[in-house]
């Protein structure tokens, strides 16, 4: 028998339940939609989990597809899936978990007695962690960004090559190998000896159907890649990389990208312009140096470049007195000028 929560199933069943985490304001339970998808065969444990950044919900859409399409008698081992792991941000449509302001994913591995966050990290940490392989289901919320899987337990760590296995095995076409901060799941379940990537499903608010396409066809290659179902998982070429520079705007204005996203680009070519709302020009930005384009940030923050500097980026489509910094990431291959093929 497997059991998440109150979701049990024996050899050949699957079952659904909730995950208690703790209880709201006026004393009522709280708990996530878990599953539970018990093979007939005997094989590994796959934990996976969407909507741990309550807007992000392509996850949830390739959880939607992927549940029913598993039929146990199928299956070689288990597979426990948490179906919103951000259930308070996920019922506002915000990305942090409004209760307590927490980016959930920077609260692993969670504390039973913390916070609402930290509750939450602390259920879906031990269920992850019973596992022997994670996948934790993200994407580019409201920025435009590849389609990629992310490696962040770094390349210095003990399951760092099983960690690229898995990104390999999804298939995105692009994985970012790069150490992750604090807190992220992908990031503190390999400290625990279970191999997690975190794949991005592209940049969009609400379902891209695209994107849940490739949720869905790297979650059944992942599958395969272990020996849970049938079938073999593809061997296609990808970029890798594990750096990035930024270029934000020098002038307050609007942008226009001049690239496409996955476009290669040289020291040189010109990324984006900006112009006045009058369509009068006041700056382009170029590249410094050869790489991917990778995804564009409409909204302000703060980041540190390849070359060790600060930038402040803002808003790319909207208008500031002044100079503003407001534009594209742009990410570097593996080895600097060129792609490593992965």
């Amino acid at each position: 028998m497997s059991t998440l929560g109150s979701a049990s199933a024996g050899p050949g069943e699957r079952a659904t339940g909730r995950l208690a985490v703790g209880e709201s304001r006026d004393g009522s339970p709280v708990g996530l939609p878990v599953a539970v998808i018990n093979g007939q065969g005997e094989g590994p444990t796959l934990y996976v989990q969407a909507a741990s950044d309550g807007d992000e919900l392509n996850g949830v859409g390739v959880l939607r597809r992927v549940v029913p399409r598993i039929d146990p008698a199928d299956l070689s081992g288990t597979i426990l899936v948490t179906g919103i792991v951000n259930y308070h941000g996920f019922q506002v449509a915000e990305h942090r978990n409004p209760i307590d302001d927490t980016k959930l994913n920077r609260a692993y591995p969670g504390d039973e007695d913390g916070t609402s966050s930290e509750r939450i990290a602390a259920a879906t940490f031990e269920a992850a962690t019973r596992a022997d392989y994670g996948l934790d289901l993200h994407q580019g919320s409201t920025s435009r960004m590849l389609h990629e899987t992310r490696v962040r337990c770094g390349p210095r760590h003990r399951l760092h090559g099983k960690c690229l296995d898995l990104a390999r095995a999804f298939d995105c076409g692009y994985v970012l190998d790069q150490k992750g901060p604090d807190g992220q799941l992908a990031r503190a379940a390999p400290d625990e000896g279970v191999p997690m990537i975190d794949p991005e499903l592209g940049g969009s608010v609400g379902l891209d159907e695209r994107s849940i396409e490739i949720g869905v066809r790297g979650v059944e290659n992942v599958l395969a890649h272990l020996g849970m179902t049938a079938g073999t998982a593809p061997e296609e070429t990808q970029i890798r990389a594990t750096g990035f520079e930024q270029h934000g705007a020098p002038a307050g204005g609007l942008v226009s990208f001049e690239r496409d996203l996955g476009d290669r680009v040289d020291r040189g070519d010109r990324l984006f312009s900006v112009t006045s709302v009058f369509g009068e020009h006041k700056a382009a930005v170029s590249a410094d140096t050869e790489g991917v384009f990778w995804r564009t940030r409409p909204r302000f923050t703060r980041a540190h470049c390849g070359a060790s500097k600060n930038l402040h980026q803002k808003r790319s489509l909207a208008a500031f007195g002044g100079r503003s910094r407001g534009a594209c990431l742009f990410r570097k291959p593996q080895g600097g000028c060129s792609a490593l093929l992965v």
